[in-house]
Order: C-alpha cells, then structure tokens, then sequence
C-alpha cells in the first residue's frame, strides 16, 4: 500500500486520523466510531463566518467530533507547522473523505500505511472537487465511489474498491450527494476489513482516460436557452443546490431547481418561452423540447415549487426567459 514505511500486516484496528470537513464525510467518519476504530485525531478545515451575521460557523465533521470527545486540529494549511502536531501522534493510518485541501505526500508519509481516500465518482472519471455535480450536467447513467490510496496527484492513487450506482431520472446533485455519503461508510468499512485481512490490494488506475471535474462557479449556471433541454435539464440537476441555475426575466434574475425532460422532444420555435404549468412543475421551450423547473427563487426570496411560485408572480404562459 502507497505510504508504507514498515513491513508487516495492516493492522486491523489502526491508529487513524480522519480528515473531513462537509456533511459528506460525516456518515464515513460516525461508521468508524460505531465501529470501535482507534481516531486518535480528527482534521477539519478552520471555523468560517456564515450567514448574514457573519457568525462562526463549526464544520459537520467538527460537530461529530466534539459530540464524540475526540482531539480536532484546524490547520489553515497542512504545512510543517502542521506536520510537527502530526509526526508525534505516529498514525497508522489517514483516512481522507471530502477534506477540502489536498493532503501533501510528506503528510501522507507521515502515516505507517499512508492515506486512504473515499471519492465521489468511479475513478479515473471525475477526478477533482466537483465529480457529483459534473457527472448530473453531463447525463451520466451511472457512477459511483471509489476507495483508493492516496498518491500525491489528484485522485490518481490506486484503486482498492468501488460501488457502482445508477443516476435516477430527475435526480439532483444534492439527492445524489445524500445518497453517495449513505453508501461511503459500508465502502470504507469493507476496505479496511478487506485491506487487514489481505483480501484487498491497490490496482493502478487507467490514466489515460481519466477526466477531470473542477471547481463549479456561479456564472457556469446561466442558463442559455437555445441549447438542447437534455442538456440544459442536466445543468439545472447538477447546480441544484449550489451555486443553482438562473435566467433573468424583465431585467431579475430567476434561479432554477429541479428540472425534468418534457414529452416534447423536438425542435421548439422560441427558445425560453414558458408553456405553462403541469403536474410537475413549470414546463420552458428549449432549443430542442422543452423541459419542466420543479422550483423556482427570485433573490433574496426562498426556493418554492413552480405552482406556489407562479401564483405570487407576474410570469404567465407565454413570458420569455432569459432577457
């Protein structure tokens, strides 16, 4: 296994740390406690100002941890001032599940075994900081997590497990994202099981079709509706629920959630023209069909379904989005 300084058998208890910081690595790191794992310490990003107040905000992982009595350390940076709190600690063992920063290779060798990592995508798809958002706005069928050992490149260390999912129709990212980290805690349970008992061992990936998932900006959610509505209805799931999809309308801008292809597959004459309400939600001409927004948000307003939302406002079938 990738970071091994000594020769033997991985231990079936390890000394961990766990690093993690969203609600995402919260049921990775709550199977581990449950299941008597030695976490010697918990790693998570630094408080951050939230909200209107501005007021300091714990992470999901540091609630975890305090709930639990476990040691956290906060680094802004995993640096050598960071290094010099890890080395005396002597890990076995990192466990890696959405921190937030890449883990540099003199911190992973720092750990007996190094680092194992839980990603949200089948590996060598995805690598990067968006994988479930990207795998929604590019219609993907099917993805997944992958456990693999962590390497000093972006998600490329070898592979030791993965669980194959399929995308559900109309699924959001914030559905799969809820869905993944339900099925992340059985993965890695079964990895360190799997790696002590020698069942296990690391599989190189397959570089030359890995494909990358960045960051996802605001302004990628504009909404351009001359293009095809399979495209778009990806776009809307996959933004939903940060940083959302938006249009404007009369001059405001219009954030858009949940989103389902219409019936109506064909080329449309007025791109962005609402046809009106269905069981469903608010159903838009496309470049190609139509698709139908679940919900809708006017700023500083809260996200309601399209029927709610079409009662307090001055839309109407007929209105053109996206002026």
């Amino acid at each position: 296994m990738g970071g091994q300084t000594t020769q033997g058998s991985f231990p079936s208890r390890p000394r961990m740390i766990f690093l993690g910081t969203p609600q995402f690595a919260v049921p990775a790191l709550r199977a581990l406690i449950h299941e008597g794992y030695d976490i010697i310490s918990v790693v998570t990003q630094p408080d951050r100002p939230q909200g209107r107040g501005q007021k300091l905000a714990r992470s999901s992982v540091k609630i975890l941890a305090e709930e639990n009595n476990l040691p956290i350390l906060q680094p802004r940076k995993l640096d050598e001032a960071f290094l010099d709190l890890l080395l005396p600690l002597k890990p076995d063992l990192l466990v890696v599940v959405a921190f937030g920063q890449i883990v540099p290779g003199r911190v992973l060798s720092a750990a007996t075994w190094g680092g194992i990592n839980i990603h949200a995508s089948l590996l060598p798809k995805y690598r990067g900081p968006a994988p479930i958002q990207w795998a929604i706005i590019n219609n993907e069928k099917r993805t997944g997590l992958t456990t693999m050992c962590m390497d000093e490149g972006l998600d490329t260390g070898p592979i030791f497990m993965q669980r194959e999912v399929d995308i559900l129709e109309g699924e959001t990212a914030g559905q799969l994202h809820d869905r993944l980290a339900s099925l992340a805690p059985g993965l890695l349970i079964e990895t360190l099981q799997g790696l002590s008992n020698g069942t296990i061992e690391g599989k190189e990936q397959d570089h030359s079709v890995a494909t990358y998932a960045p960051k996802l900006t605001k302004e990628q959610g504009q909404i351009d509706w001359s293009l095809p509505g399979e495209r778009l209805c990806g776009l809307i799931r996959g933004l939903d629920p940060w940083p959302g999809a938006f249009t404007y309308c009369n001059g405001g801008m219009l954030k858009l959630f949940g989103c389902l292809l219409a019936d109506d597959r064909g080329r449309t004459s007025a791109p962005g023209r609402i046809k009106g309400l269905t069981e469903e939600g608010l159903e838009i001409e496309t470049g190609k069909g139509s698709v139908i927004v679940r919900e809708l948000q006017s700023p500083g307003k809260r996200r309601l379904p399209a029927e709610e939302f079409m009662r307090g406002s001055q839309l109407h079938s007929g209105s053109i989005l996206g002026k």
